[in-house]
């Protein structure tokens, strides 16, 4: 027994140093760490029987835990790379009392530069509602980009792109690109490149094929009869009309539809009237199709006053068209081909906001209009214009501008169309006095044959302007005329037939000089006038009976 115990006795240190040996041993089980450009997480496995620390200068790189007594698993924690050029650290974990140290280095890749889209092809439908015609692409990039689009197809697409806000170096950022697209009225596909390329041409990316945008053609539609009907359906669809075609009944009982009931033409379109719609865009290309109509009718889009539209040059294919009302539709302007509506006799043009009598409406590309009517044209009611802080007011505002003299005039030119029967300019913002042609050469004067020829017209008007000879209807009430009456008005022969002192002589409000508007020698009725026609009869209950 005594043997046994003095063993053991001399067994317990040597195997307490043998523990001690063992247990002071200080390690990792890892070395360097290669990382990609992204970064991430690694582990490394520490080895110590006492406390340690962990240490890294670089603020890219976190230890996590950084401090510890014993054994313990690491998380390398590497950020995401700012740059394109590649970085190195150092990582050192030392013990406490002994400073005991193992470093490893963590190496991570710079980012490539790089656009990258979400998708390399889109195909798109030819026909959708205006607010549905775009699409998104998300692109990857870490250097700022443009968008390409051939010049030829910029007609019909077009892109939006938000800043690319690059706060985290070459890290790459995602940014959405919104693209819009117009109809394709043509009876083909079409399609583009689109690219995306860096802004600074120094830089190079790896090859991408951007994006291809193809578009499908136009459902065809044929000249005829059954060509009008699509043609019909398809623009109260485009123009968002509250109210749809019977399409379970005959064209020719469609509401607000006439066909022509013999000729070449039988069975199609004569006219059509589509009113109460809503829509952002130009007359549908849809329009050109009705080639047999001699009428055609526009009226009441939502928020007219809010638009600025052109009817677009689909319309303008129809050189047939007699009558034309686009009203009420928030048009500014009128495309050049516009004038190939040569043969129209009619066309209103009221309610819309232009702020100008477009160039192209005249005698000359008009030759067979009879009938003009652009009243109506103000966007708001403004009292005093010379007090208002209002822009685009439309109603002509900047027809009548200062000439020489600082004054301001009627569009003279409107009045010299001697074939008008119709010439409606009410309601509108037209200013300065309405002019008096008494030097102008252009103008025709009332002549001793013409007069003597007829029973009712009297000498006074010889020698006069002959202003809209032809014109039964005349109006220019409650815009901002100002001034006097010329006598050409005063004494024209139609003058009773205009109903003045409704149609013509009233004005309203304001000019932008401040003046109160309204005519100096207003007629307190038309005494004046029947004294001179003596023979008229047309208007009997202001003819003043002899005593």
């Amino acid at each position: 027994m005594k043997i046994y115990r003095l063993s053991a006795f001399f067994l317990i240190p040597a195997l307490l140093a043998g523990c001690k040996e063992e247990n002071t041993a200080f390690g990792l089980d890892g070395g360097d760490i290669a990382i990609d450009a992204a970064g991430g997480v690694r582990t490394v496995k520490v080895t110590s029987t006492e406390s340690w620390v962990a240490k890294t200068q670089e603020p890219w790189i976190t230890v996590s835990p950084a401090n510890g007594v014993g054994s313990a698993e690491c998380r390398i924690i590497i950020d995401s790379a700012l740059a394109v050029t590649p970085r190195e650290g150092l990582v050192r974990i030392e013990t406490v009392s002994s400073g005991e140290r193992k470093d490893f280095t963590v190496k991570q890749e710079g980012f490539s530069y790089e656009i990258s889209p979400d998708m390399g092809e889109m195909q798109i439908a030819s026909y959708a509602p205006l607010n549905e015609r775009h699409f998104s692409v998300k692109v990857r990039s870490n250097v700022p980009f443009e968008v390409k689009i051939p010049e030829q197809d910029a007609s019909w697409l077009s892109c939006r792109m938000p800043e690319l806000v690059l706060d985290r170096g070459a890290r790459p950022r995602t940014v959405t690109l919104d693209f819009k697209w117009n109809l394709n009225v043509r009876q083909q596909d079409r399609s583009t490149s689109v690219r995306l390329v860096p802004k600074d041409s120094g830089i190079e990316v790896p090859a991408n094929d951007g994006i291809i945008v193809k578009q499908l053609s136009a459902e065809p539609i044929e000249i005829g009869v059954k060509g009008d009907s699509l043609a019909l359906i398809a623009i109260s669809r485009a123009l968002g009309c509250w109210r749809e075609f019977e399409t379970a009944e005959k064209m020719e009982h469609w509401t607000g539809v006439t066909v022509w009931k013999s000729g070449k033409n039988k069975g199609r379109v004569r006219s059509a009237s589509f009113f109460l719609f809503e829509t952002n865009e130009g007359l549908p290309f849809q329009v050109k199709y009705l080639t047999a109509a001699e009428e055609l009718y526009f009226f009441s889009n939502s928020n007219t006053f809010l638009k600025d539209l052109d009817p677009g040059q689909f319309i303008c294919e129809l050189s047939q068209l007699r009558k034309l009302t686009i009203s009420a539709y928030g048009l500014v302007s009128l495309p050049e081909e516009f004038k190939n509506l040569s043969n129209l006799e009619y066309l209103d043009l009221s309610g819309n906001n232009f702020q100008t009598i477009p160039d192209i409406i005249d005698e000359k590309n008009f030759p067979k209009l009879t009938a003009l009517i652009m009243n109506a044209n103000t966007r708001s009611t403004i009292y005093d214009l010379s007090n208002s802080v209002k822009e685009d007011l439309g109603g002509f505002i900047d027809e009548c501008k200062k000439d020489g003299t600082g004054k301001r005039s009627f569009p003279s030119r409107l009045l010299k169309w001697s074939s008008l029967d119709t010439l409606r300019l009410s309601v509108n913002y037209l200013q300065g006095s309405i002019p008096d042609f008494e030097d102008d050469p252009d103008i025709p004067r009332w002549t001793e044959a013409e007069v003597n020829a007829c029973d009712t017209l009297p000498s006074r008007l010889i020698g006069l302007p002959k202003v809209l000879p032809n014109t039964d209807l005349f109006s220019v009430n409650l815009n901002r005329l100002s001034g006097e009456i010329p006598d050409w008005l005063l004494f024209h022969p139609k003058l009773d037939l205009w109903i003045p002192f409704s149609l013509v002589f009233p004005q309203d409000g304001k000019d932008l000089d401040g003046n109160l508007c309204g005519f100096t020698n207003e007629p307190a009725n038309l005494d004046y006038y029947y004294k001179e026609y003596v023979n008229k009869k047309y208007n009997p209950a202001n003819i003043v009976e002899e005593e």
